[in-house]
């Protein structure tokens, strides 16, 4: 029962935990794909907890992996000694969390409002087939595994419940109804479906290996995209939901990011045929670091007015803007705002220029 994917290293299995552990990278590695995926899907096994437990369980997994005698005849002892693998709370939580995850995650994924013209509500009905899978998933990890078949059953026969209480009792949430379905799914397959697995998986290559699990980080992305997309909101200074859908599509077409799909084309043809050196220096200089093109705006100039045509400006603006002017409390608050802002526009870019006029004359001494 030696391993056929080579001897592995505890020593690289734990470096691989340390660097890349909470997307389950080291159990990758032993050939662990399922807890792999499961650590990369709940960001370490719960939030890093599966990650920080794997410290004191690596040696067991390698050897495992290995095949070492030591670890046979462990599991050999334990397959005489029980007929079924005994309970584990961690486990049996392993199910009931990753179901819940699972199941939550496609029941939000799926649209709230028509889209293309049809209602896609119906797919809600695969909410108790995720729960199934979650738990089916966590119960086959290792030397134990099961049919999904009972926590499938479970989970359909006890989803009812999700609308009789919402309807009935009204002051339980959805989500009792939620984790009762989930817990009895789980309490299914551990009662029912699970079993020692008494023959090793069949090896698989590295490229089907690396196939089956980007289907299955492709599938969960698209559910977490759809939910972000069509039912996520998002809440503005006044309090009111915005669909991020709507909020894209609205700051695509914004002044904001029009303009700055331009500087990004300028910038990279800047790069193209200045070199990345000049290119900084231009990345630096549209960030405006020193505020001086807002100013510019400010005061309705450019960068070509001279020093007479921004002074005139300032005083123009001034004198429209001036506190003085208005007549009741909020227009006077909104005027000295503005009366301020011309002030530090114009302050700042009389300092820009006041510079430059001095670098001219230390670089070249004959400038007047």
């Amino acid at each position: 029962m030696h391993s056929e994917m080579g001897t592995k290293s505890t020593l690289l299995t734990y470096l691989l935990w340390l660097v890349g552990g909470i997307f389950g990278l080291h159990h990758f590695y032993l050939g662990r794909d399922s807890q792999a995926f499961l650590w990369w899907s709940t960001l370490g096994g719960y939030i890093g907890c599966g990650w920080l437990r794997d410290i004191f369980y690596i040696p067991t997994y390698v050897a495992d992996a290995n095949g070492e005698r030591a670890f046979i005849e462990k599991l050999v002892t334990a397959f005489r000694t029980h007929d079924k693998p005994p309970f584990s709370t961690t486990r049996f939580c392993g199910m009931v969390i990753v179901g819940y995850l699972w199941a939550s995650i496609l029941m939000l994924a799926v649209p709230e409002d028509e889209v293309a013209g049809i209602n896609w509500r119906f797919l809600l009905f695969l909410g108790p087939l995720a729960c199934a899978v979650g738990v089916w998933t966590v119960g086959n990890i290792g030397h134990e595994e099961g049919s999904i078949w009972w926590p499938l059953i479970a989970a359909y026969a006890t989803s009812p419940l999700y609308f009789f209480l919402h309807i009935y009792v009204p002051y339980l949430d959805d989500s009792t109804a939620f984790t009762i379905m989930v817990f009895c799914s789980a309490w299914a397959f551990d009662s029912k479906a699970k079993k020692w697995r008494r023959t090793p998986k069949k090896k698989k290559s590295l490229a089907r290996r690396l196939a089956i699990l980007s289907f299955c980080a492709l599938l969960y992305m698209s559910l977490w995209s759809s939910y972000l997309y069509f039912n996520a909101k998002l809440v503005d200074a006044d309090g009111e939901e915005i669909p991020v859908h709507k909020a894209i599509h609205h700051f695509l077409t914004s002044p904001w990011w029009l303009d700055l799909k331009q500087s990004l084309h300028d910038t990279w043809t800047f790069a193209q045929n200045h070199g990345w050196s000049e290119t900084w220096k231009q990345i630096v200089e549209l960030s405006d670091p020193h505020g001086e093109q807002n100013a510019y705006k400010v005061l309705g100039v450019t960068a070509i007015s001279t020093q007479s045509e921004i002074k005139a400006k300032y005083r123009a603006l001034s004198l429209e803007w001036h506190p003085d002017k208005a007549k009741d409390p909020e227009s006077k608050r909104l005027a000295q705002e503005k009366f301020v802002e011309i002030q530090q526009a114009y302050e700042i870019l009389s300092t820009v220029k006041s510079k430059r006029r001095s670098r001219s004359r230390k670089s070249d001494p004959d400038w007047s």
